[in-house]
């Protein structure tokens, strides 16, 4: 399945693959569309993919900044990621996931953080790391994948657009 970076004119269908993916989860805000759109709009998504199924936009994955102690050290949040409901349990999204993350460590950044599912997400090396922490959220979600040996100490904070309310 093609991954690439997003176009201009993939915005409507990735507002869409979020609405369709997060619009029965019981953990969500269904505010993911309007996370990715408030990351666009203050020009702070450092990577937006997303994967196409016979020219159709099927997935997205977006990843922003994510400051320590305050400071840029070209740490990455992942986050939203989503698939259209049709499409999922087919591998997309861990192949999105995969992709941006390569693209990452060819950037050379020093890691990625997420808040998800230690199950899920496991799979592709995250994992707990005490030295990082998330205010508000339990810390058994808050995940770290580090590209690097040194591991940065403080409190990961991001951007705004992650408190959209709907």
């Amino acid at each position: 399945m093609p991954i690439r970076p997003e176009r201009q004119e993939d915005i409507a269908a990735i507002r869409g693959v979020h609405l369709a993916a997060f619009a029965d989860h019981p953990h969500s805000r269904q505010t993911e569309h309007l996370i990715v759109e408030a990351l666009r709009a203050a020009n702070v998504l450092s990577l937006s993919l997303v994967a196409e199924s016979e020219g159709q936009v099927v997935g997205h994955v977006a990843f922003s900044p994510a400051w320590i102690d305050g400071l840029d050290c070209d740490w990455q949040i992942l986050g939203p990621v989503g698939v259209l409901p049709a499409f999922q349990r087919q591998g997309i999204g861990k192949e999105l996931i995969l992709a941006g993350l390569q693209a990452l460590r060819e950037r050379r950044s020093p890691g990625c953080v997420l808040l998800g599912s230690p199950a899920y997400y496991g799979r592709f090396g995250f994992r707990r790391v005490p030295e990082l922490k998330l205010e508000d959220v339990p810390e058994e979600y808050f995940l770290c994948l580090p590209f690097a040996d040194a591991i940065p100490r403080g409190t990961v904070t991001h951007h705004s657009a992650f408190f959209i309310q709907a």
